[in-house]
């Protein structure tokens, strides 16, 4: 009698599609400019992910062993995912962008038996090979990504992917014993210290396929999205909901702004996911005449600055759903059309969501405090973070999870992000939205993209923050002058840029969260172009100015405010 298939479970499910629906294009992954692209059926995913689980079996992977995935968006990747389920292991992505210290933290900590990396990733594996001690096997993907050859030869260890997917068809037997059995951990940035592991398990995943339908997405829709896999957003929002019920996704190795319409156009693709920094990036490019001709109905964003809001509506003639979230648990939204404009939105109906102050007690509206949540039912929280129960149990004082953002509500209960916990940008008593900041130099056409933070203020007032304007121009008409007087022309004095901060480009994690600690060590880099304005004239800065941020830039420097995710990151299975 054949074993029935739970489809809260990855394999089952991707397992059930493949006998019911075989030969539909599920995913593709767009080859990029000059590339092919890479499609697959859900029979093509399942046959390839019990090849690879055949793979991982002959490594000797014991039930609940990990290992890392450590490439861009790859339709190996969705792959390996399935075969994680399959036999009952549990798989760690991590940004490609990682290497040294971080990389060789992250895979210590999480105890990864075996790697499988990309070919422009396994120099920095060879980095800190020596430093892996649990570290037993690698596997390497040959991409078309790069001009390079595959260069296995940088470890001994290292057995090409290919190899793997090319031995003869095998059915590996189910081996997960519980559907509550973790299927990754998903590590945090690690902004302020060493990154958390955030222990996610495989029913979990399933609970967040099914979200497109509590947000009203149907399954007639075509999702895009460059987000890496390796990041929630990814994984779970477009990913999970186009396996459950067949959206047929489209995938970019990584974001990119510039192409980005040209690929909704070419694969009429009618949503894709937006995290706040990227709504700023794409509104800052170029006005083009066709902007509005695309068939995008709407973006689900997380994020969506309230000062662009509706001016990026209008330029490219599509609505915004947005939704707010945690990798670690809750959620809430605002549906198109309904609430105010620069709300989250409300939780669902199985949520208790509050802002409370310090001691516990819940915020009348319009004042600030901590953002919690718990099950409806008044189950308490759960946070696993892998190997650190202090933090765990920190995450979820009095079974209420602990966001650390400071919101507020309205009168009608609409809730509202204002910063991160610790991490607000206060400048002679105000504290500066960042978002409308971004927002007037985004309209400025020489600055192609921008993010705003701050750095600890040269006055010494405990609390106090300048304001740095982190900006990539065109250089054939940059102009700092220009710069500066459209902030005058358009923001309150607390809010114009202290500094403008000229870089290629903005440092961004997998989720496209800029990155301050990089932004602020470069402050200090000998040939930084920092500008600041002195008697309506802009004027060079000295890097030696930022002297002052030596403790910040040992100490870890939380961010402005913390890059709002999507929804789909949130389904607990409480």
């Amino acid at each position: 009698m054949a074993r029935a298939l739970n489809e809260m479970v990855l394999a089952d499910l991707i397992a059930a599609r493949a006998q019911s629906r075989p030969d539909l294009d599920v995913v593709t992954f767009e080859g990029g400019p000059t590339g092919v692209d890479e499609v697959r059926t859900y029979a093509d995913l399942w046959a390839n992910a019990n090849r690879l689980a055949a793979g991982l079996i002959a490594r000797g992977m014991n039930y609940g062993d990990r290992f890392a995935i450590l490439m861009r968006n790859h339709p190996e990747f969705i792959e390996l995912m399935i075969a994680a389920s399959l036999t009952g292991l549990v798989f760690v992505p991590i940004d490609p962008r990682t290497r040294g210290r971080k990389l060789a933290y992250t895979l210590n900590h999480s105890g990864c038996r075996g790697v499988v990396c990309a070919d422009y990733t396994l120099a920095q594996v060879a980095e800190v090979r020596g430093e892996l001690a649990s570290l037993d096997w690698i596997w390497v993907l040959e991409s078309r990504d790069e001009p390079h050859a595959m260069a296995t030869a940088d470890i001994a260890a290292a057995i090409d992917l290919k190899d793997v997917l090319a031995q003869p068809q095998t059915w590996v037997d189910m081996r997960l014993r519980d559907p509550d059995d973790p299927l990754q951990i998903i590590y945090t940035s690690g902004t302020t210290g060493d990154p958390k592991g955030v222990v996610f398990g495989n029913s979990r995943y399933g609970g967040a396929a099914m979200l497109s339908a509590l947000l009203g997405i149907s399954a007639d829709e075509r999702p895009y999205t460059g987000l890496s896999l390796t990041h929630g957003n990814a994984q779970l929002m477009t990913l999970a909901s186009a396996l459950r019920v067949g959206q047929r996704a489209v995938f970019s190795r990584k974001f990119t702004k510039s192409r980005l319409w040209d690929i909704t156009r070419k694969y009429g693709c009618t949503f894709f996911n937006l995290l706040g920094g990227m709504a700023t990036a794409i509104y800052s490019e170029p006005v083009k005449p066709d902007d509005a001709d695309n068939p995008v109905r709407f973006v689900l964003s997380a994020g969506m600055p309230a000062a662009i809001w509706e001016n990026f509506e209008r330029r490219f003639d599509l609505k915004v759903l947005e939704a707010y979230g945690a990798i670690e648990g809750g959620m809430a939204f605002k549906p198109i059309g309904v609430g105010p404009i620069g709300s989250f939105g409300k939780p669902p109906a199985n949520l208790d969501m509050k802002v409370v102050d310090e001691a516990g007690n819940e915020c009348a509206p319009g004042e600030l405090g901590e953002l919690i949540c718990r099950s409806a039912n008044g189950a308490a929280s759960v946070v696993t973070y892998f190997n650190n129960p202090a933090a765990s149990d920190r995450k979820t004082v009095g079974g209420w999870l602990r966001s650390g953002d400071i919101c507020h509500r309205d009168a009608e209960g609409w809730l509202f992000f204002d910063y991160r916990k610790g991490g607000g940008i206060r400048r002679n008593g105000d504290f500066v939205n960042p978002g409308f900041v971004e927002a007037a130099l985004a309209e400025i056409p020489q600055i192609t993209d921008v993010y705003v933070y701050g750095i600890p203020s040269s006055n010494g007032a405990p609390g106090e923050k300048e304001v740095v304007a982190a900006i990539v121009v065109d250089r054939s008409s940059f102009d700092p002058d220009v710069i500066f007087a459209g902030c005058r022309q358009k923001l309150e004095a607390n809010f114009i840029p202290s500094f403008l901060q000229v870089v290629a480009e903005i440092p961004k994690t997998a989720s496209e969260k800029p990155q301050d600690r990089f932004l602020i060590e470069a402050l200090r880099t000998d040939g930084a172009e920092i500008y600041e304005t002195r008697n309506g004239q802009a004027r060079l800065v000295a890097p030696a100015t930022f002297g002052a941020t030596e403790q910040a830039r040992t100490t870890g420097v939380p961010s402005a405010r913390p890059q709002m995710v999507s929804a789909a990151m949130v389904m607990s299975g409480e």
